[in-house]
């Protein structure tokens, strides 16, 4: 099962490995949501402590034990261009976290060899697989392999996808030599790592905007090596982000991971070098 979905006044919406489907009583018509379930539901995600997660909330998101991702909208309240938080709360969607160890298996020769490390980009549209295949790359680099020496790994968690952490403790396995910032800014918590942990590999999730750049730069020339995704259905569609089109020409991805989408979805389609071309 991947997503649970509740909406106000709309069936409960399940998706899961091979389909999806609206849930309903036995015998009976799909069961429409209330908005007790969704008050209940809040109240036990959250441990009945929800202002607790106030901060999280404000973010459209609350992280979970295990490593599961609780999104929410609703009415959202300003203050002046600022998001102060959310009320009237309107649908709920539960992400269950999928650890697959072992995923990152086909392609760590292309991008680790001995002590060398590609900067590498993994491609995909939402979904299919990317952040799954980054979060097994980090545990591998940080154990260490088949007589490779493990490397310390800085991640820059954004939205508390990789490491799932709560209350400060990664749910996920990102390895021993992993050092997690959880809930940063992808550009400040870059500049964190570099300044206060020396890695030897920098990681992080959804690349796409121009702020990123100068990031990536950094780390680029401190000598760390960054591995990091981005969203796009294919090379070509990458490379129309203004992000991506400075990073190609510059050549400061050594590698490409691009990943199937549809059917195909979390099958490597293709690892190509800065230049292009298949490995």
């Amino acid at each position: 099962m991947y997503e649970i979905r509740l909406r106000v006044g709309r069936p409960l919406f399940v998706s899961y490995d091979g389909g999806e489907c609206f849930l309903r009583k036995q015998g009976e018509e799909q069961y429409l949501v209330t908005r007790e379930d969704l008050k209940e539901t809040m109240e036990h995600v959250s441990g009945y402590s929800l202002y607790a997660y106030e901060d999280e909330i404000r973010q459209g998101f609350l992280s979970v034990q295990g490593g599961h991702r609780v999104g929410v909208t609703g009415k959202v309240i300003l203050d002046g261009n600022q998001i102060r938080g959310m009320k009237y709360i309107s649908c709920i969607n539960v992400r269950l976290a999928h650890q697959v160890l072992g995923c990152a298996d086909p392609v760590m020769p292309y991008i680790q060899k001995n002590t060398w490390v590609a900067h590498t980009l993994i491609v995909s549209p939402p979904r299919c697989g990317k952040t799954t295949l980054l979060r097994d790359i980090i545990r591998q680099l940080s154990n260490g392999r088949e007589g490779i020496p493990g490397l310390t790994v800085g991640v820059v968690d954004e939205r508390s996808e990789l490491a799932g952490c709560y209350q400060g403790i990664p749910q996920n396995d990102l390895g021993p030599r992993t050092d997690i910032l959880d809930g940063c800014p992808k550009v400040e918590g870059m500049q964190m790592l570099i300044r206060s942990m020396s890695p030897s590999v920098v990681a992080v999730d959804e690349l796409g905007k121009e702020d990123d750049y100068k990031a990536v730069e950094s780390v680029i020339h401190c000598g760390c090596k960054l591995i990091a995704t981005a969203h796009g259905d294919s090379m070509e569609d990458v490379l129309e982000q203004p992000l991506f089109r400075k990073l190609w020409k510059d050549r400061v991805f050594q590698r490409y991971i691009l990943l199937g989408t549809g059917e195909h979805a979390g099958m490597i389609q293709g690892i190509y070098d800065r230049n292009g071309n298949l490995c």
